[in-house]
């Protein structure tokens, strides 16, 4: 446990009395490790109880104890010069009194801290979960679904950023909130140019607005790919004429038609920021043949297909099992889809195989949303090689889902005011999960039926704090009472990441800044001229613009308004 310091204290420190005070005699496994003069206090709990701690302190003597929070807000931030009093004692409680198992995902919080900005070894698959959450809540804890994935390492040292770059990468879905997430990651828009979404509800794709509209005033220079499913061919009902008037129609749902519909949408974020640079002139777009592509990827609209701004959808027949989606030589990874159920036909799961260079076949499926189903299980199974990391939804039951929903930590008793709402609300909820997601015990029961097991099963697309996930995982074992949580089973947080290896898979918890910016912009040569240009070949700022009214940095008579630096 660490708590701020300024040098000045050190020596203070070092002749301070620390007192250890343990509540009870059953809690004697807990041994001080050490108590260093930069105010680091560490411990070791040899049981591995998993008990929630809290270190507390006190000025003087042994009592008016206080929180660590409240040693940390009086011992930083002070000045070179001036006086505090010295916190003299400190003590270890158990339980934490501060804990609440509906507030905290503990098992992430343990992981070890790691740098995003690492390099991947040349064998290494990493995932990283960008978002997380169901939709229903939103919640600040938790994005909605967002994977990111690279594969391999490629060094350059003229990368001033990363120092070189994943042989291949990948985003899989893209809810609202994630773009936040990338950037804490520090994961730059030219590393997000590919993008699969799994169904075209909102909380898979909100953020591909950020990522599109943003992507060409960074550093992604080239098109936005965007792979998803073919039409879904289902009929409107002819039942309810007096009510619809599209008896019958099968709409165009699928994913071209999507992504002409936004880039229409798009259209003034676009001319409106196309007085930059949106393209290489050394740019080669790929094709059908380079990625291994079902079809020839076209732009929609009229973009020149070797621009940032062209929208290149890759649609998939979404009933095929095992069809292809992408697959590259050079990089090695092969990207296949199958069906699965949810909500309406044309959701699909991925699975990512890699060739390493050592010449180990790693993967990875990611099914999103879907009841319990089939075909998940057969990819699993992997015609008897298994796979590496097997990445599923899951929901909490209908009944926990109803009582959170309606801010309460308990479902209301019968003679309660706001039972008869909570049993509408379980029945509500009840009828998604029936048309959309699988439930805990289903889960369980999912996992039970793949041989060999996934080496690392992921739950994901749930609302994960400790209450929950202890739930969870009992349903799990009802089915499967041989997995262990870390080891076999884990439920997926915002920025947690999964580096998998040919040996093994290692889990960490990213350390990023709450107040991060983008990484820096890297433009390499040879950059075509902008589409709204001054005649020399640089972007004019002015050409879209009506500037009658603007104030001017400087008066004609050379008097100064404000400075043009920003300062």
């Amino acid at each position: 446990m660490k708590g701020k310091r300024c040098e000045g204290w050190f020596s203070v420190l070092r002749a301070a009395v620390v007192a250890v005070v343990l509540a009870g005699v059953a809690y004697a496994q807990l041994e001080v490790a050490s108590f260093e003069s930069n105010g680091v206090l560490s411990w070791h709990d040899a049981s591995g109880s998993g008990t929630h701690y809290a270190v507390q302190w006190a000025p003087s003597g042994l009592t008016n104890w206080c929180s660590w929070e409240d040693a940390e807000a009086n011992l930083s931030g002070l000045g070179p010069t001036g006086s505090v009093s010295v916190p003299m004692f400190y003590r270890v409680v158990t339980p934490d009194p501060a804990y609440r198992p509906t507030q905290t995902y503990t098992y992430f919080n343990k992981l070890p801290s790691f740098d995003p900005m690492t390099p991947l070894e040349a064998n290494e698959m990493r995932i990283t979960f960008m978002g997380s959450m169901i939709p229903l809540p939103v919640r600040l804890a938790q994005a909605e679904m967002s994977i990111f994935v690279e594969v391999g390492w490629s060094n350059d040292p003229s990368d001033a950023v990363y120092g070189g770059r994943a042989r291949d990468q990948f985003i899989f879905d893209c809810g609202a909130g994630v773009s936040a997430n990338y950037a804490a990651a520090k994961v730059g828009f030219r590393r997000m140019d590919k993008v699969f979404i799994n169904h075209l509800h909102g909380d898979h794709m909100n953020d591909l607005t950020h990522i599109y509209c943003f992507g060409p005033a960074g550093d992604r220079k080239s098109p936005l790919y965007v792979w998803g499913s073919k039409p879904s061919g289902v009929v409107t009902p002819s039942n309810a004429g007096d009510i619809y008037s599209d008896d019958g129609v099968i709409y165009d749902d699928g994913t071209s038609n999507f992504c002409a519909s936004l880039r229409n949408a798009w259209r003034w974020h676009s001319e409106s920021f196309s007085f930059q640079g949106t393209s290489y002139s050394n740019y080669v777009p790929p094709t059908k043949e380079s990625w291994g592509l079902p079809h020839d990827p076209v732009p929609v609209g009229n973009d020149p297909a070797n621009d940032a701004f062209a929208l290149v959808p890759i649609e998939l027949d979404w009933s095929q099992v095992g069809g292809v989606a992408y697959s590259n030589a050079v990089t090695g990874v092969k990207i296949t889809h199958f069906p699965v159920i949810h909500c309406r036909r044309g959701a699909m799961g991925y699975k990512i195989d890699w060739r390493t260079p050592s010449g180990t076949n790693l993967t990875m499926i990611y099914t999103s949303d879907t009841k319990p189903e089939t075909n998940c299980i057969e990819q699993a199974k992997n015609g008897g090689a298994g796979v590496d990391v097997f990445i599923h939804e899951m929901v909490v039951p209908p009944s926990v889902w109803a009582y959170k929903n309606m801010g309460l930590d308990a479902p209301p008793n019968p003679g309660d005011d706001n039972y008869a709402e909570y049993q509408a609300t379980v029945q509500g909820l009840t009828f998604v999960q029936n048309s959309s997601h699988t439930p805990q015990g289903a889960f369980g029961y999912i996992l039970s039926q793949i041989d060999p097991r996934p080496k690392l099963t992921v739950a994901t697309h749930f609302p994960v704090a400790d209450d929950t996930v202890a739930s969870a995982l009992n349903s799990v074992k009802a089915h499967c009472p041989d997995v262990e949580m870390g080891e076999d089973i884990v439920w997926s947080f915002d920025l947690m990441v999964l580096r998998v290896f040919p040996d093994r898979i290692e889990q960490c918890r990213p350390d990023v800044s709450r107040f991060s910016f983008n990484p820096p912009v890297q433009l390499p040569g040879g950059m075509r001229p902008p589409k709204y240009n001054d005649g020399t070949g640089r972007g004019d700022p002015y050409a879209q613009i009506d500037i009658s009214a603007e104030i001017p940095a400087t008066n004609q008579d050379g008097t100064v308004n404000y400075r043009l630096d920003g300062f």
